[in-house]
């Protein structure tokens, strides 16, 4: 600052001050009293008499501030020298010869970052065993991830120096000589006289390591003593001995140890630069600070500091103007305004009460701007934010987090002060640092850090149900002991959370200042300064979700997400309060228009319609007539060339732009589509950028004179009238469809806080919440160890001490653990799982379901939506059911019931939206929608939405399966039916229940609840429309052949891998595979069954054509898998007692189950008409065998002539075993059914009368040729030709065009037998198996229409 200097002369019109003094006191104070002044501020002994202290007077002022300034060099270097110590008196970084590895070390060599893998360096100072001696002065400070707090000597031959941790990567801690060398694998403690100490893996290391010390975690300080005369070594965590490490140090001539540090990659250490001189005139600001003159009563007044004010005294201002004039270069630097200037502020905010907090550092700040130049300012208030946030991020977490709250406080006190916040929100909180860090509450590693044992002294965890599923209704009875121990637990949590809740509204204070959007003097507001930078935020962390380091970590975002909540809705209701016409936040939305008028940038957010560029063409008469947005279609043009061109652009530079993810969260994850790499997709909102936006005048024609152009702006570029709008320009809003009412709803620019809160808890949010619970099942699962280790100590004999000892030790430590777990979750609880939080996620779901609503009345307009939003209902939804209970339960929010029908209301509506193009997010709705039928609550909200909807649902399940994921449609069919179908009311299978779930609250782990209503609609589409029926049976017949037929292959592979003499492994994919499969086998015969009950005229009723065709090919399929499954030591059955990892589900009960349901419908139920027509197309097919009927009730099979009889011990499979399962009328109506199969197997073998080979038909060898194909000619029965022309027109053998078929009479001459299917277009033979009965592949199913 050159303008500053001895001779300056200061005014109040110079800085624009103003000042009640008397006329006569305007000027500068008389000799005495100035000098008075001068001394009280400028000299350290200022109580010294006058006579004997020299004249000073603002002449000689900058003579005498430089001999305050002074250091003694000789001094510091006669210290360096001591005895007992060597080298500077200042201790730096040994950069010439004392490190290995890639180093970067700082200017200043007080800095150093690790780019090795192992990297060493030692200090330029080291200690001896000697003689007493003065302890050199402490060195060291903080810039990176480790601080080195200083060297100290204790005691005579004693020393300690600290090092503040501020990460949890690989370190090792400790001592060394001059004569160790390290490499990049070998660091300190690694080689003979060096010796560390390494919290991260919580050893001690010397050549060989043991176990030794605690675990550090980040803002632990570690201390490393040496004690030179007793020749040990020790260290300290947080002030708290560890124990000696080693003993037995060499020592003598030559042995001199240095303070060393090794450091994994990106690992850092520490710095220390003109602390006294920042310290001395820290100390004359303080004094101006604590002096008021009297200019009238000529006398110095004291008074505190928080009640000093600036009132334009020249010579206040002169004597501040000195100060700074040498204090402004010392705050520029990092660790000077740690040490001196954040301290002093600190004890500023510690002092007094937050007003006079707020007032103090006020005005220190107006200070800094006064006598400072804007760069050195800049610098200063960088270096105080970067340390503010340091302070916090590594503060230990002490019982009543004061060190947070005062780090926090002072934050507040910071951007309270315009010019600063301004500053703050434009170059740094964003930019040079993470600004979420001040939004986080870290967890506490250790319960004793936080003090959590005082606060919480009682200890209890949540019990959960016993039985599978939340919904069970089973209720323990709590002892007095188990009441007593759960209220003082609650009294400690309400503890705990009251201490939270002040940290928590001093960061929603902090974004409140943010946000703040009267501040306009002198530039632009703070709340679009920070709209800019957050919308720059949320890109950055949705285009790096590869990288790591780029990316605020989740559970930073989870906090900042609440914080950011709470603050809009402070806000939204202000402006609700003063505007009675805007909506209150609790009807809060993102309107349509924002999707497609461009003024919020989605960047590269796929939309529900596709790519931006594809709907802003081919919706652009839709944007013209609903939303008056015309498109000028030479920037069209113009955008899609640019795309064009840049699709060709080389390889090297799309290799370059970062692969873009997808951010869709839940628990189901789904694999990436390749088309989302396209590289247009990276390019697709960049016609929003520049695409010429035409407004037209509302509802009326235009002529060419009234378009006026607009073009989107970019963030930056954006000012509040491009968001806020004006009196001819609606900003955020413009284009209003006429659906949305005229009124804003609020701000503008709140909705697009709204909308940024909603990416955010889709970018990491739910991932984060998800994890968060595994503190909640590691109580669950310790809770079930104490309690079966407590039954084996009540059951174990008392003469068996030994087993007794064993379990009250593992009683011990699981209580320990258990104690340790439940106050951690009791944080958790506190700072994320909180009732508040729960509200806060509620709010953002009931938030995305009015937004789609909104959406979805403007027609096809709805395509622009970014896909989060459905996204982000279906995973709050998931969130709040799964994640924060059993504390607090969904049911207890606001409006739960209408919520959950809302919600049902669109997943029944958009899960086969034609709008939706995305495979993922379509995968996602139909995902919902089947967990969503699982839980009776859920299931209730779909029944109450209304029917017109209801049946609209039900209509796209029973669309034909080809080309859509069948397998989560067939999913959703069979939990409508589970609790209704034969033996299908359980909740588990039969031989699964001794194995504990992996997870107990999954959708298909829940007890059964049918809908009868939508039975109800599926059997009445069923009926009236004569296409639907026939069209989704064929496809579920198809998927039924195609799943049992790839399982048999499948275990027949696995079979045969088993078998093999040599050491082998079966591939765990193609076992989770096979099992998969199988469930999709059961479970389409579950649907079959449910429309086999619901509408059996469909396959029994003679008047419908499709009838017998549909009747044949389930009795073929059926008997297929009754041939299988039943067949005495056959494949299954080997399979089965296999007990493979991963084919756990596999077991004959749930598919024989499933088949008697269909066969006890067809063959005991219904109409004698209907029963005799199923019975005879049973019997007729050729691979229908008796004895599988009799192995259902466990028949003993009769032995072949010259077999030996079948053990008489063997377990057989009998539906008589599971009584639980299957009643005494379902067993009944089974025994009928056989004895009605024996009686008519009998009629029909009596009756029946040999047929010529040349009579059958050449495609299925079971049913005689009885139709004629034309123009071709050629012939097979009509069950086989009806079936296949339901998918193909072709004819089986000459790939002919089939017009029409004939009936056809026997004694024509026969023909070759070969046949073709959609995936063997070449003629191949028909397989037939050993014995004459068909293959079990039935010919000419849409084979493509398998799981995708």
């Amino acid at each position: 600052m050159a303008s500053k200097g001895a001779d300056l002369s200061f005014s109040r019109k110079s800085y624009g001050l103003t000042s009640d003094e008397k006329p006569r006191a305007t000027g500068i104070v008389h000799e005495k009293l100035l000098e008075d002044y001068l001394h009280r501020v400028f000299s350290p002994d200022h109580a010294a008499a006058a006579a004997s202290r020299k004249p000073l007077n603002f002449q000689n002022l900058p003579e005498h501030l430089d001999q305050l300034l002074q250091v003694d060099s000789e001094d510091e270097e006669s210290q360096g020298q001591a005895e007992g110590r060597l080298g500077p008196s200042t201790v730096v970084l040994d950069h010439t010869g004392g490190f290995e590895g890639l180093l970067l070390v700082d200017d200043d060599l007080l800095g150093v970052i690790g780019h090795s893998n192992f990297g060493t360096i030692r200090s330029t100072t080291c200690v001896y065993k000697g003689a007493a001696c003065a302890a050199g002065p402490a060195a060291g400070s903080e810039v990176g991830r480790v601080c080195l707090l200083g060297l100290t000597r204790l005691f005579p031959g004693k020393w300690v120096y600290e090092v503040l941790i501020s990460s949890q990567g690989l370190m090792q801690i400790g001592w060394c000589t001059i004569n160790c060398r390290f490499n990049q694998e070998e660091g300190v403690g690694d080689t003979h006289n060096s010796y560390a100490y390494d919290g991260n893996r919580v050893r001690k290391w010397n050549v060989t390591t043991t176990n030794y010390g605690k675990a550090w975690a980040a803002g632990d300080i570690v201390s490393c003593l040496i004690d030179l005369d007793a020749g040990a070594l020790s260290f300290c965590l947080n002030g708290v001995s560890l124990g000696t490490a080693f003993e037995n140090l060499s020592r003598g001539p030559g042995m001199a140890y240095f303070p060393a540090i090794s450091l994994s990659f990106k690992e850092s250490d520490p710095p220390r630069a003109d602390l006294v001189r920042a310290q001395r005139l820290l100390g004359c600001f303080r004094a101006v600070l604590s002096l008021e003159l009297d200019p009238v009563e000529g006398r110095l007044l004291e008074k505190e500091s928080s009640e000093w004010q600036l009132q334009g005294q020249p010579t206040v201002l002169l004597t501040l103007a000195h100060i700074f004039h040498r204090f402004a270069p010392l705050l520029r630097k990092v660790y000077l305004v740690e040490s001196v200037l954040t301290g002093f502020l600190l004890g500023v905010v510690e002092a007094g009460s937050p007003e006079q907090a707020q007032a103090a550092v006020g005005q220190v700040l107006d200070l800094l701007w006064l006598f400072m130049e804007d760069y050195e300012v800049h610098d200063c208030l960088k270096q105080l934010m970067m340390a503010l946030l340091r302070l916090y991020r590594f503060s230990p977490i002490v019982p009543d987090l004061s060190l947070q709250i005062h780090h926090l406080r002072l934050t507040v006190a910071i951007l309270r002060h315009d010019k600063s916040r301004k500053f703050l929100l434009s170059s740094v909180l964003f930019d040079a640092l993470r600004s979420a860090v001040f939004f986080h509450i870290k967890s506490p590693l250790r319960v004793e850090e936080a003090g959590l044992q005082q606060l919480i002294p009682t200890t209890w965890w949540p019990q959960r149900p016993s039985k599978e599923g939340k919904d069970s209704k089973e209720v323990t009875e709590e002892t007095a002991e188990e009441r007593l121990r759960r209220r003082a637990y609650e009294r400690g949590c309400q503890r705990l959370k009251k201490r939270i809740e002040v940290v928590e509204e001093l960061q929603v204070q902090i974004l409140k200042l943010l946000l703040n959007n009267k501040d306009e003097d002198g530039g632009e507001a703070s709340r679009y300064i920070f709209l800019t930078k957050f919308r720059k935020f949320l890109q950055e962390n949705a285009n790096g979700r590869g990288n790591a380091p780029l990316l605020c970590p989740p559970e930073y975002m989870v906090c900042f997400l609440h914080r950011l909540v709470a603050a809009l809705r402070c806000y939204w209701d202000e402006y609700k309060a003063s505007n009675p016409h805007a909506s209150a936040s609790e009807e809060a939305y993102v309107p349509p228009q924002v999707f497609y008028n461009g003024k919020v940038d989605y960047f590269d957010q796929q939309r529900l319609g596709g790519l931006l560029s594809h709907l802003r063409k081919t919706l652009k008469d839709d944007l013209a007539s609903k939303a008056n947005i015309l498109i000028d279609p030479l920037e069209l043009q113009a955008a899609t060339m640019d795309d064009l061109d840049e699709d060709q652009e080389p390889s090297l530079a799309a290799a370059q732009r970062p692969v873009q993810a997808l951010a869709i969260g839940g628990a189901l994850p789904l694999p990436r589509p390749g088309w989302l790499s396209s590289p247009t997709l990276g390019r697709a909102n960049r016609f929003l950028s520049t695409a010429a936006v035409t407004l037209m005048t509302p509802r009326r024609p235009l002529s060419s004179a009234e378009k006026v152009k607009v073009r989107t702006l970019s963030a930056e570029q954006r000012t509040r009238e491009d968001i806020e709008g004006s009196h001819w320009n609606e900003g955020l809003l413009l284009g209003r469809p006429p659906e949305e009412p005229e009124q804003p709803l609020t701000e503008n620019s709140l909705l697009e806080v709204l909308d940024g809160a909603v990416m955010m808890y889709n970018l990491s949010v739910h991932q984060q919440l998800g994890k968060m619970v595994g503190v909640s099942d590691d109580v669950h699962e310790y809770a079930m160890a104490l309690r079966n280790t407590e039954d084996k100590l009540r059951r174990c004999p008392k003469r068996r001490k030994d087993i007794l000892e064993e379990l009250t030790k593992s009683q011990k430590v699981f209580s320990e653990k258990l104690d340790h777990l439940s106050r951690r979750l009791a944080w958790v609880h506190a700072t994320v799982y909180s009732q508040e939080k729960m509200l806060d996620i509620y709010w953002l779901l009931r938030v995305c379901l009015r937004t789609i609503e909104h959406g979805d009345r403007t027609g096809p307009l709805l395509a622009f939506m970014p896909e989060f939003y459905l996204s982000v209902a279906i995973n709050s939804y998931s969130a709040l059911k799964n994640y924060f209970g059993p504390v607090h339960s969904m049911e207890e929010l606001p409006g739960y019931e209408e919520t959950l029908t809302r919600l049902a209301a669109i997943l029944a509506k958009h899960f086969a939206d034609t709008r939706i193009v995305g495979t993922d997010i379509r995968d996602s709705l139909m995902q919902a929608l089947a967990s969503y039928v699982c839980y009776p609550h859920s299931l209730r909200a779909v029944e109450r939405i209304p029917e017109e909807q209801r049946v609209a649902m039900v209509r796209s399940l029973l669309a034909p399966y080809e080309q859509r994921p069948w397998a989560q449609t067939n999913w959703i069919l069979v939990r409508l039916w589970k609790g209704c179908g034969f033996g299908y009311r359980y909740t588990r299978l039969p031989h699964l229940l001794k194995i504990k779930p992996e997870d107990a609250n999954l959708p298909s782990l829940q007890k059964p609840c049918p809908s009868i209503l939508l039975q109800q609609h599926m059997a009445d589409l069923l009926r009236q429309d004569p296409d639907v029926a026939p069209s989704f049976l064929n496809s579920v017949l198809n998927q039924l052949n195609w799943a049992f037929s790839e399982f048999i292959g499948m275990i027949q592979e696995i079979q045969q891998a088993v078998e093999r003499l040599e050491r082998n492994f079966v591939d765990t994919r193609q076992l989770k595979v096979c099992a998969t499969c199988f469930d999709l086998s059961v479970s389409l015969l579950r649907v079959l069954e449910m429309t086999v009950t619901l509408v059996p005229e469909v396959f029994l009723d003679a008047a419908q054509p499709t009838s017998e065709m549909l009747l044949q090919r389930l009795a073929q399929l059926l008997n297929q898998v009754l041939n299988r499954v039943t067949a005495e030591r056959n494949l299954f059955d080997r399979v089965v007692t296999l007990w493979l990892p991963g084919l756990e589900s596999v077991d004959h009960y749930p598919i024989l189950v499933a088949v008697t349901g269909i066969l006890v419908r067809l063959l005991v139920h219904g109409p004698a008409a209907g029963r005799e027509k199923a019975t005879s197309v049973l019997l007729a097919d050729p691979c229908f065998q008796l004895r599988s009927i009799r192995y259902l009730l466990g028949h003993p099979e009769p032995p072949a002539p010259g077999t030996a009889l079948p053990a008489p011990d063997r377990k057989r499979f009998s539906l008589q075993s599971y009584t639980d399962y299957i009643s005494s009328e379902e067993l009944a109506q089974v025994e009928q059914m056989l004895a009605h199969l024996t009686s008519a197997s009998a009629q029909a073998a009596a009756a029946s009368l040999p047929t010529s080979e040349e009579d059958l038909c050449p495609i299925c060898y079971a049913h005689p040729i009885s139709a004629v194909f034309q123009p071709c000619g050629h012939k097979s029965c009509k069950a086989c030709i009806n079936q296949h022309l339901m998918n193909n027109k072709d004819c089986f053998f000459c790939k002919a065009t089939i017009t029409s078929v004939e009936d056809w009479k026997a004694g024509n001459p026969g023909w070759a037998l070969f046949m073709s299917s959609p995936c063997h277009p070449h003629p191949h033979p028909l397989r037939v198996p050993h014995g004459g009965s068909p293959a079990l592949i039935v010919p000419e199913l849409n084979f493509q229409s398998g799981p995708r």
